[in-house]
């Protein structure tokens, strides 16, 4: 992406935000997680609470269950079942409400998957290649390139349009796969619908919130096993934080380029307190690691207390889980049966 790219699709979110805080209603979200295990503090403090207050705001949510993505970049699907009910459990615990959010599995609404096949048309190779998520993952893997992972771009923009959803939240590193779900909106609009709106152009509601590093200072990452799930015990938690990485400077400062352990923690203990991490570490002083890493570890702790308490619960019914998703499923199903019989009309495929 060109810095005009990234600078408009920035302007877009602000006035997108501003829409939302004027008249919430208008506006319709897709976001979601691939089911590949437990969601973690990262996802918490970066997309989770920020869903439930979009909701909270009355902002139609749609949130997805990307079971199908996760063999973009793996040999099995893995204990996705127990996964995907673990992401619910957390979706309900946080407080995403199954009556005013459709909470639904990507495998299960099949209308969705059949855009796949005009989309495609839409994109090129080299379009796809030039994903950054694309590249990323196949240096990762370290497999020849999947036609599934050359093609999840095009998926994510199905996600997507299947709803007509307008608002997407993500961080600056997924703004290339909003402007590729634009330009798929954009083509089909003028080459199979004669330049009518079938579909709108999302805008990239960007998260500003610094990125969250694992324990071990690397991204945090379930694959790298470096996170803090939400559902770990309080003394996991605090096990896990006592071996993060920091340095041996005892006084502490707010430095992200200079000392980025040191501002990863601070970042932490920021997001569950609300207090500014410049301010934290003035009071902290020269109190080192180990006085840093007790104050992230009660404020996990006890910006979670509620969240573990009512997951606990919730995660012990399996039944009610399954008929919650399923309900979802079907509210997703009808919505995209909707969209495909438009996109049949506009194609002169309504036989």
């Amino acid at each position: 992406m060109t810095i005009t790219t990234v600078d408009a699709a920035i302007e877009r979110s602000r006035e997108t935000a501003a829409s939302i805080e004027q008249e919430p209603g208008r506006h319709r979200m897709l976001t979601g997680d691939r089911p590949t295990g437990d969601l973690h503090i990262g996802h918490y403090l970066s997309s989770l609470r920020n869903r439930v207050a979009l909701q909270e705001r009355g902002v139609e949510s749609f949130v997805l269950i990307a079971d199908y993505q996760v063999i973009t970049d793996r040999d099995s699907v893995g204990q996705i079942k127990d996964n995907t009910l673990s992401l619910l459990a957390d979706y309900l615990a946080a407080g995403l409400d199954p009556a005013r959010s459709t909470i639904f599995a990507h495998s299960a609404v099949p209308q969705l998957n059949q855009l796949m096949l005009p989309f495609l048309s839409l994109v090129t190779q080299a379009e796809l290649q030039r994903n950054p998520t694309v590249k990323d993952e196949l240096v990762a893997s370290r497999r020849p390139l999947s036609g599934l992972l050359l093609t999840y771009p095009v998926h994510q923009a199905a996600d997507i349009l299947f709803c007509k959803a307008d608002v997407v939240p993500v961080g600056k590193d997924q703004l290339p796969h909003v402007e590729q779900t634009r330009v798929v909106a954009r083509r089909f609009n003028a080459r199979y619908a004669a330049g009518a709106e079938v579909f709108p152009e999302p805008t990239a509601l960007i998260n500003d919130h610094q990125l969250i590093l694992g324990v071990d200072g690397q991204k945090m990452s379930k694959s790298r096993g470096n996170v803090i799930r939400l559902a770990a015990t309080e003394d996991e938690t605090a096990k896990l934080i006592r071996k993060a990485r920091t340095d041996s400077e005892p006084t502490m400062t707010y430095e992200p380029e200079r000392r980025p352990e040191v501002a990863n923690l601070l970042t932490i203990a920021s997001g569950f307190m609300g207090v500014a991490p410049e301010t934290l570490a003035d009071d902290l002083g020269s109190g080192g690691g180990s006085a840093l890493k007790a104050l992230v570890i009660e404020a996990i702790n006890e910006g979670l207390r509620a969240h573990r308490e009512r997951r606990q619960g919730i995660a012990k019914d399996r039944a009610e889980l399954l008929q919650i998703l399923r309900a979802g499923n079907a509210k997703a199903e009808a919505v995209a049966d909707h969209t495909l019989t438009e996109v049949r009309q506009a194609m002169s495929m309504d036989y």
